[in-house]
């Protein structure tokens, strides 16, 4: 019964933590944003007090109850072991016991925590299991996904309102390699040998594998009644149990409760307190195992119960697109990061490059970054304008974020903050190269930053306050920017005509600054 309900809240949670990822109306996040938040290493980073206090308390109540249950890629690692087992031979699919590799676990660990304090992003991207499901997921799975949507748009119509199309591309080189590679990995890993990577490589697993040591609940095996049979060995997809010797590395056990089922002796107890030697004629063992299944089943609902109190986020879209043609992508000096990241300090900080706010972007202008901002930061959001701009009506990526990377935003805000300011180059102007009228970057500014003057030089041009349309006269005026107004969001750069280059981009900012 234990492993059943351990199974099933672990494919509930796998399953609606991946379509976090792909959703492209947004509506999932309405309701169980929650589970995003409540991973390990987002929420470490966004310094949730909240879901790091429930987490330990989980972990010092049930062990590591997280691995097997609530983290994407442990569940991942559990799905190919299930095919791995019914794949591969009778002697191959066996578990066997071996010792932890606790000098590697606690390097790597040095390493994580080095990476966090430092703000060394690529560090924390790397070794999160929940970044690494979020990138697999959305370099991986997402086009195929995407796929399939466009394809029941055609058979449907565009007059459905069950499927929308959307658009299938390749966030970043780096970062599709990088989920190749981990799902490669972690994968052959998994069919290899089970848990190996959650208990030598996944810091997560480290750290909760030790406060698992003091848990109230854990594994017990009652050498009375054992008979060394070796099945619950065999059956340990974390290689922890020592059965010759009866003992149990709880660093390493991800409470999957195999063992449980795999025990035809009912030695094998999930309970409070160390197995009391009795009498062979006395049966005690199978009550005590009810009373504890039914105290984990009862603490489950109320866990349960007690996580549906997190809300996440509405999602909110816009519906208005600026058609344009597509053009090359500035080489910013000085890379344009997320409304509501505040520096780029702060998104190196926090930022596991699970990249949920790339994939959720309904105008595909955040996309991981590669040198952008240096090595130490590969595969955190950046904004390009090829594709759109940043809308004042939108906070789908503020919204999604589980570590305050990017923090909350609402829509009277967040035309308040400048992520960086245009910057109109001249001699790329069609205006002034191919000597005719244009006014897009000045009638779709949503802050009025821009202004015009005559080319030829002249006061700067006050328009009127309808806007007419200047085209109907021989007005061959150039934009001026404001950057006391200039919010960064990259409308005149996505509506510019000037091919191959837009002739207004922007530049961002270290720090994101207040406007008037």
């Amino acid at each position: 019964m234990l492993k059943k309900i351990r199974v099933a809240i672990a494919i509930a949670c796998f399953v609606i933590i991946v379509l976090l990822f792909l959703d492209i109306s947004g509506v999932l996040h309405k309701n169980f944003a929650f589970l995003a938040q409540f991973q390990f290493v987002p929420a470490l980073l966004a310094l949730n007090v909240v879901v790091l206090v429930a987490l330990v308390a989980l972990t010092l109540v049930f062990g590591r109850i997280y691995c097997s249950t609530i983290c994407p890629t442990g569940v991942y690692q559990d799905i190919v072991s299930f095919f791995a087992r019914r794949i591969k031979s009778r002697k191959a699919r066996r578990y066997t016991y071996s010792a932890a590799k606790t000098v590697l676990r606690l390097i790597i660990l040095a390493v994580f925590i080095v990476g966090v304090v430092a703000g060394i992003g690529i560090i924390s991207a790397i070794l999160d299991p929940y970044g690494a499901s979020g990138r697999m997921v959305t370099e991986l799975l997402s086009p195929v996904y995407g796929a399939a949507n466009n394809f029941f748009v055609t058979i449907f119509g565009t007059q459905s309102f069950t499927f929308a199309s959307t658009e299938i591309w390749m966030k970043g080189l780096f970062s599709f390699i990088l989920a190749v590679l981990t799902l490669l990995i972690v994968g052959y890993l998994a069919w290899r040998s089970g848990r190996t990577y959650c208990n030598t490589f996944c810091p997560v697993g480290t750290i909760l594998g030790y406060l698992s040591k003091f848990s109230l609940l854990k594994i017990r095996i009652d050498p009375n009644t054992c008979t060394t049979c070796g099945r619950c060995t065999r059956d340990c997809k974390a290689s922890c149990i020592d059965f010759k010797n009866h003992t149990v590395d709880y660093t390493r056990c991800v409470a999957c409760y195999n063992c449980i089922d795999s025990c035809k002796d009912d030695s094998i107890t999930y309970s409070f307190r160390k197995p009391v030697k009795k009498q062979p004629e006395i049966v005690g063992v199978a009550s005590d195992n009810n009373n504890s299944r039914r105290q984990f089943f009862i603490t489950s609902l109320l866990m349960a119960a007690a996580a549906t109190e997190l809300k996440g986020q509405e999602v909110k879209r816009s519906m208005i697109k600026f058609p344009a043609v597509r053009k090359d992508r500035y080489k910013r000096s000085i890379p344009v990061s997320p409304p509501g990241s505040l520096s780029h300090n702060n998104l190196n900080n926090k930022c596991t490059a699970c990249l949920l706010c790339v994939n959720q972007c309904p105008d595909k202008i955040i996309r991981p970054s590669v040198t952008e901002y240096g090595w130490t930061a590969v595969m955190q959001p950046t904004l390009s304008f090829e594709r759109g701009y940043c809308r004042t009506d939108c906070t789908v990526c503020s919204d999604v974020c589980p570590t305050d990377a990017i923090t909350k935003l609402t829509k009277e805000n967040k035309t308040k903050v400048a992520m960086g300011n245009a910057v109109y180059v001249r001699e790329n102007c069609i205006v002034v190269k191919d000597d005719v009228n244009c006014d897009g970057c000045w009638r779709i500014c949503p802050t009025d930053a821009i202004t015009r003057e005559y080319r030829d030089g002249g006061s700067p041009y006050i328009p009127p306050a309808d806007k007419p349309d200047a085209n109907t006269v021989d007005l061959r005026l150039v934009p001026v920017v404001d950057k006391n107004k200039c919010i960064g969001c990259g409308a005149c750069e996505y509506i510019c005509p000037a091919r191959p280059l837009a002739a207004i981009f922007v530049e961002g900012y270290e720090t994101h600054l207040a406007v008037n």
